[in-house]
């Protein structure tokens, strides 16, 4: 099935056509996957552009097909959702070396396959494009009469099999090949994989393109249909086949400069004061001031909406590295979808400086909560709880770590509404290691909730944020800490051993054991002792309410000892005593038979 696509009607400059075509004698064991993406939106598109990928596998490999297809669909959706002031290879080598990551530890649970891929992607933006590329799959470009592979083979000879040396999936760590080209209009791009190699030659591609020049579709069904009769003429017609044109028909002016001003191009705004203007926008209120970031409460002033703004601090330079991490906040704020967490609202006109407005919170931080209800009761302390590890989840299940879990945090509204606030620490799990994470807590600050790791300046993961979201349970319950011991004053990790943990039932009675299991062993010191899943922790949360009022013996007691009568036990003899001996004449026999 193939299909053509014109993308003239969604951007005025870039314009592109493709097609393509699949030939597999069984389709259940086709092994190759093939896509071409064109934004809608004319603002993604300038930004991010157009993408056309193709995905090979291994025939050997009993899940070839699953593997194309996650490689092709996973590349396309984190791609396209990655933060829009990061450059396009940026985006595209971090997407690929997380899906490597994905594929190649998901690798060892299947049997007989693996998640291992060829891949190649080119996306085309203004008058550029952008190769990357691993594995064995071809990538040809078609320029007047010139007809070039524009992509490297990566592959080893083994007993006349070629073999790709460098694929998706293949091993942790992947070398990408990047390579950027300048666009001309009639340019056309042909992905293909190695097993059409000795099948069509170069004036074959040329003939087929040009003959079917008004139907890019047409020419990949002829190109498939030649290399299959070629191929049944020498006696592997077995081969699956596919081929994707790509054609640019129109280029942006050159002279048009940046089509869209990207948020870290903003001026920093200066420092505001009550009744000072931006952007439409009053300033009614400063509620912060640090050394990295304002926070004002805005109204405005078409709609009369309340909103509060946070900007960097003025006294930070264009080139400080805090501001491509105050633009990740924003980013992460527009794609978490959760009640429990601080949601960003887009800007009700353009903006003309750098900043991101956020929803208002008409309530207190936890710690001030709790002052003021000092006599709040079990239920009430557990439902704030349950409601804290949503927002965390949420967070986690966006590759998020949050890194500042803790009661000034947290705000509770005039419903008793959990919303979890400031991204100022927030780490993505998508970058190559965790160092950039562990320096960004440390930067913002860590406190008496964050986890031993923080100070010891060992490895940190979503286990990190379910030990500060334990911790902070349990002095939401207790109105202590789990360690005599602050775990931010440890200087090594044999510091670890001295932090012994301090029942939550001794303090409080009222805490159900399964809780108080569960929080002891999120709150272990050595981190890869803690759950391997938040939700393990939700879950007791989540049953913790049914045994509040209960008096729960704890889960760590042996359980009470069943008594038998006489003539039972003499059974329960008899039984094991006849098992004994057959095992022993059944290992007797087997000496003598050797």
């Amino acid at each position: 099935m193939s299909r053509k696509k014109d993308a003239s009607d969604v951007q005025s400059g870039l314009s592109l056509s493709f097609g393509h075509a699949f030939v597999a004698p069984d389709q259940r064991r086709h092994r190759s996957s093939m896509a071409v993406q064109i934004p809608d939106n004319p603002r993604q598109l300038e930004i991010k552009g157009a993408c056309a990928i193709i995905a090979d596998s291994t025939w050997r490999n009993a899940i070839a097909r699953q593997a194309g297809d996650i490689s092709v669909r996973g590349f396309l959706a984190d791609y396209y959702s990655t933060p829009d002031h990061w450059d396009i290879k940026t985006s595209a080598t971090r997407v690929l070396r997380a899906l490597n990551g994905w594929c190649y530890s998901q690798s060892r649970y299947v049997q007989g396959g693996s998640y291992i891929s060829s891949l190649s992607a080119i996306i085309f933006r203004g008058r550029e494009s952008f190769l990357f590329h691993m594995g064995d799959t071809l990538v040809f470009r078609l320029r007047g009469a010139e007809f070039e592979q524009i992509s490297r083979d990566h592959v080893t000879d083994l007993g006349g099999y070629r073999y790709p040396s460098r694929a998706l999936g293949m091993d942790n760590n992947v070398d990408i090949d990047h390579m950027n080209l300048s666009l001309k209009t009639g340019d056309v791009f042909l992905f293909t994989s190695q097993a059409v190699r000795g099948t069509l030659t170069p004036t074959d591609y040329m003939h087929a393109i040009r003959q079917q020049a008004s139907d890019l579709d047409g020419a990949c069904e002829r190109l498939a249909g030649i290399a299959r009769e070629r191929a049944g003429a020498r006696g592997y017609g077995a081969e699956a086949f596919c081929f994707q044109l790509v054609r640019v028909d129109s280029l942006p002016a050159q002279d048009m400069g940046p089509p869209v001003q990207l948020p870290g191009q903003l001026p920093i705004p200066a420092e505001l004061e009550i009744g000072d203007r931006i952007d439409g926008l009053l300033i009614e209120s400063i509620i912060s001031r640090t050394a990295r970031a304002h926070v004002y409460g805005v109204r405005d002033e078409a709609s009369l909406r309340r909103m509060v703004m946070k900007t960097p601090s003025p006294a930070l330079s264009s080139r400080n590295p805090y501001l491509e991490h105050f633009l990740l906040q924003q980013w992460i704020g527009e794609r978490v979808r959760s009640s429990f967490v601080v949601r960003i609202v887009a800007p009700p006109r353009p903006r003309r400086h750098l900043y991101y407005l956020m929803r208002p919170i008409e309530g207190q931080p936890l710690d001030h909560w709790l002052e003021q209800h000092p006599e709040a009761c079990i239920e009430q302390r557990l439902d704030i709880a349950r409601q804290l590890a949503r927002a965390v989840h949420a967070l986690h299940r966006r590759d998020i770590l949050h890194q500042a879990i803790r009661p000034e945090n947290i705000m509770i509204d005039q419903h008793e509404q959990v919303v979890l606030i400031d991204f100022g620490a927030c780490a993505r799990r998508l970058d190559d290691d965790n160092n950039a994470a562990l320096a960004l807590a440390r930067d913002a600050g860590l406190g008496m909730h964050s986890a031993p790791e923080y100070a010891l300046g060992l490895g940190v993961s979503r286990r990190s944020d379910q030990y500060s979201l334990a911790s902070t349970i349990y002095w939401l319950l207790t109105g202590a800490m789990p360690y005599d011991m602050a775990p931010d004053m440890l200087e090594d990790e044999q510091g670890l051993s001295l932090l012994t943990y301090r029942r939550a039932r001794d303090i409080n009675p009222q805490v159900p054991a399964i809780l108080d299991n569960a929080l002891q062993r999120a709150l272990s010191p050595c981190r890869a002792l803690r759950f391997r899943r938040l939700s393990e922790l939700i879950h007791a949360l989540r049953h913790a309410m049914t045994f509040a009022d209960a008096d729960e013996e704890d889960e760590s007691s042996p359980l009470p000892e069943k008594t038998l009568d006489a003539p039972s036990r003499h059974k329960a003899l008899r039984l094991w005593q006849g098992i004994a001996a057959t095992l022993l004449l059944s290992l007797v026999a087997v000496m003598l038979i050797k």
